[in-house]
């Protein structure tokens, strides 16, 4: 039997408090404290602090602290507080978005029973790596500076001087070497040394230690930002290319020993409000394939100094009856629950700025619920009634199929449906 990993699971927005006991863990002291540290390095954007407690935001997904896993899982309102249901949902959006490596959601690794989301972007990035063992490690031209007993390269002079005043024979340069030990197997290497460290406990870690035994020796690389800068893609690399974005999804979200502390921590979050947006963009793309329509995420147009106006998704017509229909519709998605409220002023306006912009006849707010409704697309209201009107429709759209904790697979087809397309 495989080793539990200590874990909390919570929901967005949802307060913890020290000394309380949350899925059988008690919060104590020192995760408050970690995770303080934590969310001070990301710039106070993870949870807000309380007395003596936190409470997340909007981000879902998991933390590890100082031994602790925390899941942080999403939802809509006050009801339905089955953390199975919602870890699933959260697993298939994740999937659907591209964000995550998966058959299905609820058996995710079919052969551990693993449900947990670190252990799953692990394994997916030990796979990545494995495959890239298997197929064979692209070599590549690498500077490398110290001393040989042959001159060749730049002879860096002064530091020559300096080290091979007795030693004739020696040659300090900076040269170049063709093999392994280059920056995208280094990065890769961070980010496996930084899986063995938080694994530790778990079938992960002997996964990881068997990987690790396989892979070419390099040197050890301090990776920030900046170093995926200096990738650069062609043919031979782009085997790589999803590795390397598990990497630096991992590596970038990692923060060892902050200030001092023995915490090794890690914390792989997702804005949900992006996430719905990008589900639900995926799902209208699914159902768009035996349509003639494109659909676009965040498309952009100019629209002051430099500052552009881009909604969320925009429904592009490729042929259409311009006197019955416009060319473009557009939809600003929203993760918040609504079923008791009107929008805010804020955001009809800018569906209003939309349908200018996009010359669009139509523009919905899309938000999640636990019931599908939609009342219809409303003209806003023009002082000048010579200017053609357009329309807002408010949507509310059941991310569940009915009588079923499965996620709601004809999402798409319903939207495009009140759009009449």
């Amino acid at each position: 039997m495989q080793p539990q990993r200590n874990r909390i699971q919570v929901f967005e927005h949802q307060p913890i408090y020290i000394d309380k006991t949350y899925s059988n863990v008690k919060f104590e002291r020192r995760y408050y404290d970690a995770l303080f540290k934590l969310n001070e390095l990301h710039n106070d954007k993870y949870f807000r602090t309380l007395h003596n407690g936190i409470c997340f935001k909007q981000y879902v997904g998991v933390i590890q602290v100082d031994g602790l896993t925390i899941e942080v899982l999403p939802k809509i309102d006050n009801t339905k507080d089955d953390t199975e249901m919602w870890q699933n949902a959260l697993l298939e959006m994740l999937r659907v978005a591209k964000k995550i490596k998966v058959q299905k959601a609820g058996h995710a690794h079919v052969t551990k029973q693993s449900t947990h989301l670190l252990d799953i972007y692990f394994e997916w990035f030990l796979n990545e790596v494995r495959a890239l063992i298997h197929g064979g490690l692209i070599k590549q031209y690498y500077k490398e500076t110290g001393n040989v007993k042959a001159l060749k390269g730049k002879l860096e002079f002064a530091v020559h001087i300096s080290k091979n005043l007795v030693h004739k024979e020696r040659f300090y340069t900076t040269h170049q070497i063709y093999g392994t030990d280059h920056l995208i197997h280094q990065i890769l290497n961070k980010a496996l040394e930084i899986v063995g460290r938080l694994s530790k406990g778990t079938y992960i870690y002997s996964e990881c230690k068997t990987v690790q035994a396989s892979f070419p020796e390099v040197a050890l690389l301090k990776v920030t930002k900046d170093t995926f800068t200096k990738l650069k893609e062609n043919r031979k690399t782009a085997p790589y290319n999803t590795a390397l974005e598990i990497a630096k999804f991992i590596i970038l979200n990692y923060a060892p020993d902050i200030k001092g502390g023995n915490e090794n921590m890690l914390a792989l979050l997702f804005d949900m409000n992006m996430l719905w947006e990008q589900y639900i963009l995926e799902q209208l793309r699914i159902v768009s394939l035996n349509k003639n329509i494109i659909i676009h995420g965040q498309r952009a147009k100019a629209f002051w100094e430099g500052i552009h106006n881009k909604p969320d998704i925009v429904i592009e017509l490729l042929k259409t009856n311009y006197e019955k229909k416009n060319k473009y519709f557009v939809i600003d998605t929203k993760w918040k629950d609504i079923s008791s409220s009107q929008p805010s002023t804020q955001d009809l306006r800018q569906m209003y700025v939309y349908n200018e912009y996009w010359s669009s006849g139509k523009a919905m707010l899309l938000y999640p619920s636990n019931f599908t409704k939609f009342d219809g697309f409303k003209q806003f209201n023009f002082l000048d009634t010579k200017i053609s009107h357009h329309s807002c429709g408010l949507g509310r759209i059941c991310i569940f199929s009915e009588n079923s904790s499965n996620l709601n697979n004809n999402i798409g087809e319903k939207i495009l449906e009140w759009f009449e397309i």
